[in-house]
Order: C-alpha cells, then structure tokens, then sequence
C-alpha cells in the first residue's frame, strides 16, 4: 500500500470576512509598513551596536560545534567556550598581522607601481592604440570646424590692444612662514591610535557578545522558542535544534570552502610572481562569501597589481586565466557536491539582500548579507511563525507542486505542467506522481466547481489539459526512476520528504508481467473505468486506466452518462472482469452511488466493482453503514490501491475458463451486510 502523507494543500471552509465601513483599502497595509520602517531605521541607526552582535551571532554558529565537542570530553562549559574563543581570538589576530604586514610590504612598492603604469600608458599611447585615440581627435576637430560659421572674406578681425602695464608695487613683498607646532606625546599617540581603536572597540564588542551567547546558547533558545512558539513546545524545540545544526554546517562547509578558494588563489598568485599573494588569498577568501560576484570583484585588485609589476603582458593573463579557471570550478563542480546547487536562497533574493544590507551597514553589510540571509531562510523552513522569510526569500517554488499542477492546468499551460511532472517523474514513479500530484490538484479543481468559481470553459481547459497531460506520458512505464542522489544532499533544506511529494517506488513492486495476465484480463474492456457525476471523474478515470494498461489489463473508459438510467441499457459490458469507479468527492449522502451500484450489477453481473473515492477523508470511507450499504466488492483510496484490487482479483480468479469467454468472478466479497443484488431481484428503486 502507498504511504497516504498528509498534504498542505488541503482546502478548509473560510467565513467571509466583515469589512467595516469606515475601513479603506490601505488600513490593512499601515500597521506593516510601520512596524517594517521602524526595524530598518532601528538597524540604520544603531549598526554600531548591531553589526558586532551580527557578527557575534554568526560566529557562534562557526564555533559551536567546536564548543559542543569539547564538551562531550568534559572539560565543563566555561572552559570550553573559554578554550573555542581563545582559539578563534588567535586566529584572528594571526590573520590581522599578516594583513598589517603585507599592506606595509605593499606600501614600499607603490612609487615603483605607478611608474610601470604611467611606462605602460605612455606605450599604448605611441601604439596603435595612441594612433586610434590621434585618428579620433582629428575627426572631432574636423567636425567642430565643419559647424563653425565661415569668415567673410572682408572683414578684418580687430588687432587686440596691447594691455596696459600693470603697474608695480615699488614696496617689497614680506615672506611670512608658518610652521606647526610639535606634536605632544598625548597628541602623538591619539593620532597613530585613532584609526586602531574603531576596529579593536567594535573586536572587543564582538567577543564579549560571542562569550555571553556561547555560555547562555539554551537559556536564549528557550526565550526564541517563547517567542516564536511556545504552544508546541516539542515541535519548536526540535525545529530551532535542527535550524542550529543545519546553520553550523553550512556554515562551517562554506568557511572551509573559501578558506581553500583562498589559497588556491593565494598559491597560484606566488607562482604566477604577483607580490602580497597572502594578502589576495585573504582577500579572495573574504569576498566569495559575496555570492556570484565577490570572486570576481576579488579578482580586480590582483590584476591591477600584476599590470603594475610586469612591464608585459603575460602576468595579467596568468591572473586572470587563475581566476577564470578556479572560480566556476569550484561553483558549478565542488560547490553541488557539499551543500547542493546553491545556498537556498532565491538569485533575487541574493541581490536585494545585498543592496539591503550594504546600504543600512556598509561594506560589512556587503559581506554580511548572504549569511544573514540564509539564517533568516532557514528559521522561516522551521518555525511556523517565520514561513513567510522562506517564502520570501528562499529559492523553493513559492507553490506545493500540488497547487502549481493545478495553476497551471486553470492557466491552459499544459506544456509547463508536463515539464514539471518531468521534474517530478525523475524522483517518483508514475502511479506515485498521479495520486500525490494529479489527483489532489484535480481535488483542488473540483472543489472550486462546487463552490462555483470555475466556469465551465475554465473546466473544459482543464480537462482538455489532463487528457494531453496523460497521453504525453503514456510512455512512461509505472517504475522506479533511476536516480543518483547527490554526495551529501542539500544542507539547508529539510528532510527528502519535502522536497519530493511522492515515492519512488512503484503502485505495485512485484506485479506480474503484462504479458502474464490470463486473456479474459487481457481483451479490451475487461476493465471498465467508469467516471462518476463529478465534471472532473473521468480524468481520474483516464489515469486509472492507463495506469492498468501498463499492467497488461485491457481498459476503457466510459464516461457517465453512459451509465445514466437512461443509457445503461446500451453500455457494452460482455466480457468485462472488473467495474472501477472513480469519484474525486462526494458531496452529502452517496445514494446516487449506491444505485449506480444496482445499475452496474445487473448490466455486468459477473463483474467485480470496485469503488474509488479518491479523498481518504470522505465520510464514506470512516463509516461502515455507509460502506456496507454501497454493496462494492473493493474500496480505494488511491489508484495505487485500485492496481493492487485489480491484481489481487485476477489472483484469486479461477483460470478453467474456456478460450474466448470470460472467467466468471469468484462471489462477491462485499462487507457484511450490502446489499447485494440477486438474480431475478425486483428493479431498484429510482433515484432521488
């Protein structure tokens, strides 16, 4: 049997809001925009404060493991978190002596630079490069000539007069000199301190923050989960857990990552001869965590520092073949391979974070946007309260594939929806993609014409829709896709559940071969897939049947008003096994099934029936008066479901039945107490 999952996209009655008549239509928008304009002027107005708890923040997810580790080998919790910080302390202070060292190993080559540049730029000028820029300046001095007015040939231009001489000053001028006052030791200190004390004030914020989050890590998840979800305290506490750990590890994959993009470049950049290649490896390291274009903008100041070196050429290709190769390396290849194809966020959404934050922090802001992002990304996939930030800025679909098969079939975009089921068949089997994708998007359909809101040409655009949807993928078979799954999975993603709607595994693993089924089974209607009353049925009908089909079963469908009272009488049912009965719902009291039933059993009384109610929640299903009173042989939730009926009646069928008639069905297996029709029994009643 097919795991039944519960689905998001199931519809719930929603009372008619009451809009009050003094109401317009931006009071609803005012509270929003207030409340979001006072965060952005908090965050704008208090960055000295807030970018050193960021930072904080985001290195606590970097070190926590570290912290948790030490702790298993019981060196206590103050001590740990004591040790990891210590640790992280030298390191950044080893990484800001290097950085110190090269800008002044830099600085003491900068005249020597700028004369190579201006030797350069005097050489592209006498080069053909010169004579191009020449050719251009002549062709505008012909042009400003061309437009200016001509000179009448009588006219003389006036002579100039000569300009008076100036008169001199017979007093001497008197030289003044200034001079500075010496600087003091307090002013002397101030002014070489001055640019050092921003950064070692806003380090020390930074750690004394870090200390008090790694030492208080539960007792402010405990406040979180207050915050955001105190009435399902289990359900909370496991999502902040998992969001935590999930947080650490792409955190820790993507510094390892760019830490080895780092010296790779900085490695390369020795050997290609580019001075300071520990600075440009630092550098490169930094700005990948800019995504798409941090590499690249890394890249700027190396090539121009290889163009000032050598008085050639070749240095400033060598950098830039390095940059060329390495970057979409490890970006298309390496990058798939730990985290998945990107960090789960939306292209735009990487962009607009990074405007965002580098506007309100500044270039900190710039370097602090994916990873502020992905946090934010990553609670709203977790915490009920927070959906709307993954929706918002997450690069999942916005829609279930349940709700966008559904859009796109009320949008007559069949050609969408078959590359989305493309998508989905490379991960799920056939009959899985039917009852977890089609049936329920069909469900959504049906219930928006009951309630009135399709017209009937956006019903005909549908069903024309799934019929060209079930014929393109008749040459599917109903089996398990075979697919490699990557070396560690996407790491900010949930469980494979949520992204996969369906299962791999086919509706039935060992059926038979087609080839196998007897030939009462085999023979065209041996199966009748009829639809029932609702304007949607014979889709699921259509499903059913080609699903059968692929099993060797003979099939057809057979629409309902061809099972009307009025048209039973000419419905060709010899030879047929089995009666499959297909209802997306069932609105109020399923009489009209019940006969339809009756009418059934009369016109092919060797048959089986099976009925299947596609919604597992119908009443019908959770009542056994309402079951026994259908008088059906098989119930199904699923089409997964009606295959295995259909399969198990052929294994219980007996197989004396002489060549060319039909083998008669065992009796009916019908629950207790159905009413099961007799033969001579008196006509059924009519229906209501």
């Amino acid at each position: 049997m097919a795991d039944r999952r519960d689905d998001r996209t199931q519809i719930f009655p929603v009372k008619p809001a009451r809009v009050q008549a003094a109401e317009t239509p931006g009071d609803g928008l005012a509270a929003p925009l207030v409340i979001a304009a006072v965060i952005v002027a908090a965050l704008y107005f208090g960055r000295e404060i807030l970018i050193p708890i960021a930072i904080a923040v985001l290195l606590s997810f970097v070190i926590g493991p570290l912290v948790a580790l030490l702790r298993k080998l019981r060196l206590g919790r103050l001590p740990s978190v004591g040790v990891a910080v210590l640790l992280l302390l030298a390191v950044v202070a080893g990484l800001g002596g290097l950085i110190g060292m090269q800008l002044a190993d830099l600085s003491t080559g900068l005249p020597r630079y700028q004369r190579t540049i201006a030797q350069k730029a005097e050489n592209l000028k006498a080069g053909p490069l010169g004579d191009v820029a020449g050719y251009l300046r002549s062709i505008n001095h012909q042009i400003q000539q061309a437009g200016a007015p001509e000179q009448k040939p009588e006219e003389k231009p006036e002579t100039k007069r000569a300009a008076p001489p100036a008169v001199q000053n017979p007093d001497k001028p008197v030289l003044v000199e200034m001079r500075d006052r010496e600087p003091g030791p307090v002013e002397l200190a101030e002014k070489v301190l001055a640019p050092v004390l921003s950064p070692l004030a806003t380090l020390g914020i930074v750690f004394v923050v870090l200390l008090f989050i790694l030492v208080q890590r539960e007792d402010l998840r405990d406040r979180m989960i207050r915050l955001v979800g105190s009435s399902d305290l289990h359900r909370t506490t496991v999502a902040m857990d998992d969001a935590a750990l999930r947080l650490s590890r792409f955190f820790l994959v993507q510094l390892a990552l760019n830490a080895g993009f780092g010296l790779v470049i900085g490695v390369g950049l020795w050997l290609i001869g580019v001075p300071n290649p520990i600075l440009w490896g630092i550098f490169s390291a930094l700005m990948r965590f800019v995504p798409y274009i941090g590499a690249f903008l890394s890249a700027l100041l190396p090539l121009a520092l290889a163009a000032a070196v050598d008085p050639g050429w070749n240095m400033v290709l060598a950098t830039a073949a390095l940059f060329i190769v390495l970057e979409p390396l490890v970006g298309q290849f390496i990058e798939p391979l730990l985290y998945g194809h990107s960090t789960g966020l939306s292209p735009f959404a990487v962009l607009v974070s990074a405007l965002f934050w580098t506007w309100l922090w500044g270039p900190v802001g710039l370097l602090l946007s994916t990873p502020l992002t992905v946090c934010l990304v990553v609670l709203g996939r977790h915490v009920d309260k927070l959906e709307f930030l993954d929706v918002l800025f997450g690069d999942r679909p916005a829609l279930t594939p349940v709700e966008n098969f559904y859009q796109r079939m009320l949008a007559d975009d069949p050609d969408e929806a078959q590359e989305l089921a493309e998508a989905i068949l490379a991960q799920c089997s056939l009959s899985s993609y039917y009852d977890e994708v089609a049936l329920k998007g069909l469900q959504l359909a049906a219930t928006d014409a009951r309630r009135g809101v399709l017209t009937e040409s956006q019903l005909d655009r549908i069903r024309v829709g799934i019929a060209q949807l079930i014929e393109d993928l008749s040459d599917r078979d109903d089996a398990a896709p075979e697919t490699k799954p990557t070396l560690a999975g996407r790491l900010l993603s949930g469980s494979r559940d949520e992204e996969v709607p369906c299962e791999a595994a086919p509706a039935v693993p060992d059926a038979p071969a087609p080839d196998a089924l007897p030939e009462a089974w085999a023979r065209e209607g041996a199966v009748l897939c009829i639809a029932g009353r609702g304007p949607l049925d014979e889709a699921a009908s259509m499903m059913l049947a080609q699903l059968l089909g692929k099993h060797g079963f003979g099939t057809r469908v057979v629409p309902f008003e061809d099972v009307t009272r009025s048209r039973i009488g000419t419905l060709d049912a010899e030879g047929a096994q089995m009666v499959c009965i297909s209802y997306l719902e069932i609105s109020g009291t399923p009489a009209h099934l019940r006969y339809l039933v009756q009418r059934l059993r009369r016109r092919a009384p060797e048959a089986q029936v099976l009925v299947g109610l596609w919604p597992a929640d119908d009443a019908v299903l959770t009542d056994p008066g309402a079951r026994a009173a259908l008088g059906a042989d098989h119930y199904a939730v699923s089409l997964r479901e009606g295959v295995e009926a259909c399969l198990e009646a052929v294994r219980d069928a007996p197989r004396s039945a002489a060549p060319g008639e039909a083998a008669h069905a065992p009796p009916h297996a019908a629950p207790p107490g159905a009413a099961l029709p007799a033969p001579g029994r008196e006509p059924v009643p009519a229906e209501a």
